[in-house]
Parts: C-alpha cells; structure tokens; sequence
C-alpha cells in the first residue's frame, strides 16, 4: 500500500491505522533516509497506542521504551549500529518476539538480514517539489485508510 502524506497529521493518522491493525508480538521496520518521517510516524503509532511521554529519536540511547494503555512500545534506532552483531549485543533478540508489545526499530535496513517474514516494513521517502510531502509504502500488512 502507497500513502501520500502532505504532512506530519497525515503521517500520524497512517500510523493510527497501523495501529488499528497490529498486534503484540509485531515488529515493524522503518526504512528511509534522515527527515523523511520515521520518528513523527512514531509519534503517532505511540500517541495512537495511549503512550504519554514525549516520544524523540532514541539515537543516543538506541532503545526507548514507552508503556501505553494496554501495552508497549519498544522504539529502537539502529542509525548507530554497524550491524547485526551490535544489535545482538544490546540484547536486540528480545526486541524482535516482544512478548508485551510492539517493536518499531528505526533504520531496520542496517540490521535487516536478521528478519524473518512477519516484519511489517513501512518504507519512507520525500516527493520531489514538495518539500513536506512524503510517499510512505507500507508492506506486510493491509491498512485501511
């Protein structure tokens, strides 16, 4: 499925609907170069899940984690990991099955070997003349929107 986003709303409201449709257990990658609306889209999926907290870019701590109404959101960044074998090492395992939760890791494409089928990958990407506009193709699972 391809989405037109025209703003950080519209971004939001796409990750509302995922929401709609994710269960614990998932894990959803987020693909796309620096700006393009993986942190915001986060923001949405946690503000749609009852999280409170401001919700950032966990770069620097590589793996946030939020408690929302009826579950959590493990919220991971691997921009600074040089792989798989980084990713084992913060105990990323248990990040990939959350038993409690869902999983967003921001970059996934740095550590995307280690997927099996059942991600759902959400790619991000501008639109060309339009400089708040994003195309946002999501893979892995139906969205109504």
């Amino acid at each position: 499925m391809i989405f037109n986003s025209g703003s950080i709303a519209d971004t939001q409201f796409l990750a509302q609907k995922l929401v709609e449709k994710t269960k614990v257990g998932s894990v959803v990658a987020l693909i796309g170069n620096l700006g393009t609306g993986k942190t915001t889209f986060t923001q949405g999926f946690a503000r749609a899940i009852g999280v409170n907290e401001r919700v950032g870019s966990p770069t620097f701590k590589l793996v946030s984690e939020y408690k929302g109404k009826d579950h959590w959101l493990y919220h991971i960044d691997a921009y600074r990991l040089e792989g798989v074998n980084d990713f084992l090492k913060i105990g990323g395992e248990e990040y990939l099955r959350p038993e409690k939760g869902v999983t967003l890791i921001e970059w996934a494409n740095i550590i995307g070997e280690i997927f099996d089928d059942t991600i759902i990958s959400i790619q991000f990407s501008r639109i060309k003349g339009n400089p708040n506009s994003r195309k946002i193709e999501v893979m892995g699972i139906d969205i109504d929107v």
